[in-house]
């Protein structure tokens, strides 16, 4: 059997250089055991601690010149957003800052005021507002819409600020496809496949539907909120990413409920999304093309939130 490996209990709790693990007794050659990952020049993790992006990043920050902020999706993530943060993992740095590059760091150049800079997480990172902004501007439109609705849903951030930041940035290499992003956005969608979902109706060429539109009988009674909602039509449309059977049956029971409530309902799954996009747009196009019952009788079922009195409740 194998001896194993020595693991200084000081070593295990970030990120160290070459010069601390001697202090701590190892040589270098110990470094090269399975025990340890290397995460940049002379600088190694425990491999314990490997999966971890704030060790990277605390590794990072140390190999960074002053006044330099994580930005990016490496910001986004310090900021919640769930991306992933350190592939490459990165940050800007002032103009005239003696830095062109690092390894595993992708680095840029920017002007940084004091209000671009915030502290997150123990991390310097560029404000919320600025890193949506310079993300969105880059990613496909997309992928910009999916981090812009989750940052808007969290409530990280408001769409008026989001606005008003690439106004002034206007002259930005992609500030065109930030404004596409800003017009799509929906502050109300859940989650991720959601909004992806969303985008493949309208990229397809279909009406933009409404989002999470709590549903009432004709007694005023909630009977469900589906993830999109074409009004005119009465026609809900739910991604379908539960598995669970618990779930299931409470779908199942939602779903009995608001068609009893005179709402048509679509269900599609993420191979659907994304694998066979032009399938989803079909369905749901020669779903707005029936012909739908519109009396007064049909129009006291399926009455969204907003129909309502202010004193009836519930969320759009």
């Amino acid at each position: 059997m194998g001896r194993k490996a020595h693991v200084p209990p000081r070593l295990q709790r970030g990120p160290f250089t070459v010069d601390e693990a001697r202090h701590a007794g190892l040589n270098r050659w110990h470094l090269e055991g399975a025990s340890w990952t290397r995460i940049g020049p002379s600088t190694y993790l425990w491999a314990g601690l490997s999966g971890e992006p704030m060790h990277q990043l605390v590794a990072a920050k140390r190999r960074l010149p002053s006044g330099a902020a994580f930005s990016g999706l490496t910001a986004a993530w310090l900021h919640g957003i769930d991306v992933v943060p350190c592939n490459p993992i990165e940050a800007t740095v002032c103009e005239d800052a003696g830095v062109s590059a690092r390894a595993g760091i992708a680095v840029r150049r920017s002007a940084l005021s004091k209000a671009d800079v915030v502290q997150v997480r123990g991390m310097p990172a560029t404000s919320i507002v600025r890193t949506l902004g310079e993300v969105c501007a880059r990613l496909s439109l997309v992928e910009a819409v999916v981090i812009a609705d989750a940052a808007l849903h969290d409530r990280r951030v408001k769409l008026h600020q989001l606005v008003a930041w690439a106004g002034a940035n206007a002259g930005r290499r992609g500030a065109r496809n930030l404004r596409r992003v800003l017009a799509l956005v929906e502050p109300a969608t859940e989650s991720p496949m959601e909004t992806r979902l969303r985008m493949v109706l309208v990229l397809g060429g279909l009406p933009r539907p409404k989002a999470q539109v709590s549903i009432h009988d004709r007694w005023r009674r909630f009977v469900g909120r589906p993830d999109l909602y074409y009004e005119q039509h009465r026609l809900g449309i739910e991604y379908d990413g539960r598995f669970h059977r618990d779930a299931l049956a409470e779908d199942n029971r939602r779903q009995n409920r608001l068609l009893n409530a005179g709402v048509r309902l679509l269900r599609f799954t993420g191979a659907d999304v994304l694998g066979n996009p032009d399938s989803v747009v079909s369905q749901v196009r020669a779903m707005l093309a029936e012909p739908h019952v519109n009396s007064a009788s049909a129009g006291a079922r399926g009455i969204p939130d907003d129909q309502f009195p202010a004193t009836a409740g519930g969320r759009g």
